[in-house]
């Protein structure tokens, strides 16, 4: 099955652009990997790359053979997977997640490897774009991630929870004018590089406000834990891992109806024609039915 190996390490090769980061990929010396893509170079009788120093680009005959060789790769994981009697999962995934989902998928992805021991699931962190890009390239089979408007057409969404945009505010200040708020106090904003500190920006122009920002943080958790104590005010999505009705340390307030619906969707993001859908499906049930039951 050596060609299957090398086929696995060409198409490393022709995602990320080098033999060097494809060695570290998948385990090899840069050595083994130009070893491995000349032999698979005569084997087809043509060559893949054009190779520019440390570069290795696909050519041509390269970028016509990559779709063909990632279906051949598909068709034979597939065929290697066991049959699954009684119901039963078996297979490799990898999922991504961003971190406010994580421990409850966490707790799911446990629950599932010890009902199903043919089953193994690695959880990999980030953000929505980098997991997006992970999907993309193989890299995760499927992955919970912030929506960010347009998909494209070979891939798969599926709506896991609207987390809505509230005003947070910690025990000491008062009122319940948003503007005055924000025009009163620090703010505490939310990563402007992510598409739900863009959506909160636009928030704030449309209400006419120019905040006093005092950081920018890519961490939902820590900014409530300095909102809490009374650093600033903030505007972020209301997790859904959060019992908020029962905290007695933060105050949320509703924007301006004229907003419109302010909210954060998360949900599940996999390959339209993946064959992993039982078990994503299986995840993505488990997931709302923990939600629906108020576990927190």
């Amino acid at each position: 099955m050596s060609s299957l190996r090398f086929m696995r390490t060409f198409v490393a090769v022709a995602r990320l652009g080098s033999f060097s980061e494809a060695a570290d990929h998948v385990g090899l010396s840069q050595a083994a990997v130009s070893l491995q893509m000349r032999a698979l170079e005569q084997e087809f009788d043509r060559e893949l790359f054009d190779r520019c120093g440390r570069l290795a680009l696909l050519n041509t005959a390269g970028q016509e053979l990559l779709p063909e060789i990632k279906k051949l790769l598909d068709m034979y994981d597939h065929i290697r997977r066991p049959s699954q009697p009684d119901g039963q999962f078996h297979g490799q995934l990898t999922i991504g997640a961003i971190v406010s989902c994580m421990s409850i998928l966490a707790r799911i992805v446990s629950q599932l490897k010890t009902e199903h021991p043919g089953l193994g699931i690695r959880l990999v962190a980030g953000k929505s774009s980098e997991l997006a890009q992970k999907l993309e390239h193989g890299d995760v089979d499927a992955a919970f991630v912030v929506s960010m408007g347009k998909r494209p057409a070979s891939v798969r969404w599926s709506l896991l929870q609207r987390e809505p945009l509230r005003l947070i505010v910690g025990p000491s200040v008062k009122g319940d004018d948003p503007r005055q708020i924000l025009a009163s106090y620090p703010f505490l904003r939310f990563d402007r590089t992510q598409h739900t500190g863009r959506q909160i920006d636009r928030v704030l122009q449309k209400l006419g406000v120019t905040p006093d920002d005092f950081l920018e943080l890519n961490a939902i958790e820590q900014i409530l834990g300095l909102v809490k104590d009374g650093v600033g005010v903030t505007v972020l999505p209301l997790l859904h891992t959060m019992a908020w009705g029962t905290r007695g340390d933060l105050r949320t307030l509703t924007l301006p109806d004229k907003l419109g619906l302010l909210t954060r969707d998360v949900g599940l993001i996999e390959p339209r024609d993946s064959r992993q859908q039982k078990i994503t499906r299986a995840i993505l049930e488990r997931y709302k039915h923990l939600l629906a039951s108020a576990f927190l």
